[in-house]
């Protein structure tokens, strides 16, 4: 921010050039990470831009070409439903398949609903609520034999299941903050189909940036910022894993004095977030009561100013009870040094009649 404070798409001094170079360096750096080229990556603001770029870009393919029928999950971000309920004023129909009571969309579901007109799948990765993994690994490898595009909103996946984001998805959202970056940094994976480009339309216009994707001059700092973030959390991951998984399996021991449901597959989850609904327990009053203890909340950070039911929860079937008191908890292994499980078990205890 202060010494290299050159802009990336200045090519005429040495201080363009060494911020272009950089720039490069984290490109190449992350597109590997995803089993990519650097070329194939694109900057942006976070997982919500991408989301956007990738499904409201690929709209004028789907116009020219009569295919208006995208396959979505009911179980996504807004950041995903909101752009897509603009399509359907627009004239497609997409259809938001249902999980089941786990929490999970299954591979034949996006199959049957497969037609010759489905221009794109879109379906994340791990959902923000209950941590719940869904196949996308499996559809792509699926839907790259189909002229269907595939779009993954990976922001809660990148780089803690790095596996599963090499499959040939066609496109990819990424957002820096989940990984210990910047706020206000992502990237957008749009990877070949052989030789062919994917025929997305950019929403902007004016300079050309990003392969014209994603114009504005690119925030040096923060895309160093991402790449080393993505660097330390490649280099730990072994131990984050270790050590997330060791810190659910101590919440839950200690809960087992109190009565709650595990809302989710908990064979299909990643291990650093855990919904709950504790019985005869008010979340927002639990809420209150943990403050100074703990920051949870009863749905994701983009709707928690809303006391509206979870519409995660509600799709999965569950009770009425259950959903309205679903409490989200998430965690890094180095947040939770010195945290009293005892204090939530108390905090539970003192509302559970």
């Amino acid at each position: 921010m202060t010494e290299d404070f050159g802009n990336a798409g200045s090519r005429t001094h040495e201080y363009g050039a060494r911020a272009k170079k950089a720039v490069q360096q984290a490109r190449t750096q992350l597109a590997a990470q995803l089993g990519a080229s650097a070329e194939e990556l694109i900057f942006t603001s976070g997982a919500t831009e991408s989301n956007n770029i990738a499904l409201l870009g690929m709209a004028p393919h789907g116009e020219q070409t009569g295919r208006r029928h995208i396959i979505t999950s009911a179980i996504e971000h807004k950041a995903v439903l909101e752009p897509l309920e603009h399509l359907q004023s627009r004239g497609f129909e997409v259809d938001f398949l249902k999980p089941d009571q786990h929490g999970r969309i299954s591979v034949e579901a996006v199959r049957e609903r497969l037609r010759p007109d489905t221009l794109l799948v879109s379906l994340m990765h791990v959902n923000n609520e209950t941590g719940v993994i869904q196949p996308v690994s499996e559809l792509g490898r699926i839907l790259r034999e189909t002229s269907t595009y595939f779009h993954v909103d990976a922001a809660q996946g990148f780089a803690k299941l790095p596996q599963d984001l090499t499959a040939p998805i066609d496109l990819i959202s990424i957002s820096g903050h989940k990984i210990g970056a910047p706020k206000g940094i992502g990237a957008l994976l749009v990877r070949r189909r052989g030789w062919d480009r994917l025929p997305l339309q950019p929403l902007m216009f004016g300079g050309g940036q990003e392969r014209k994707l994603r114009p504005g001059t690119l925030p040096v700092p923060l895309i160093m910022g991402l790449a080393k973030a993505e660097e330390i959390f490649r280099k730990e991951h072994k131990q984050w894993l270790a050590g997330a998984q060791k810190f659910r399996e101590q919440l839950l021991a200690g809960l087992a004095s109190t009565r709650y449901h595990v809302n989710g597959d908990p064979e299909q989850s990643v291990p650093h977030i855990l919904n709950l609904s504790f019985e005869g327990v008010d979340a927002e009053a639990l809420i209150i009561s943990l403050k100074g203890v703990a920051a949870v909340a009863t749905g994701s950070a983009c709707t928690s100013t809303s006391y509206t039911p979870s519409h995660v929860l509600t799709a999965m079937g569950l009770p009425d009870e259950i959903v309205s008191n679903g409490l989200r908890l998430s965690w890094l292994p180095s947040q939770v040094d010195g945290f009293e499980v005892g204090d939530l078990v108390a905090a539970v205890n003192q509302l559970q009649p």
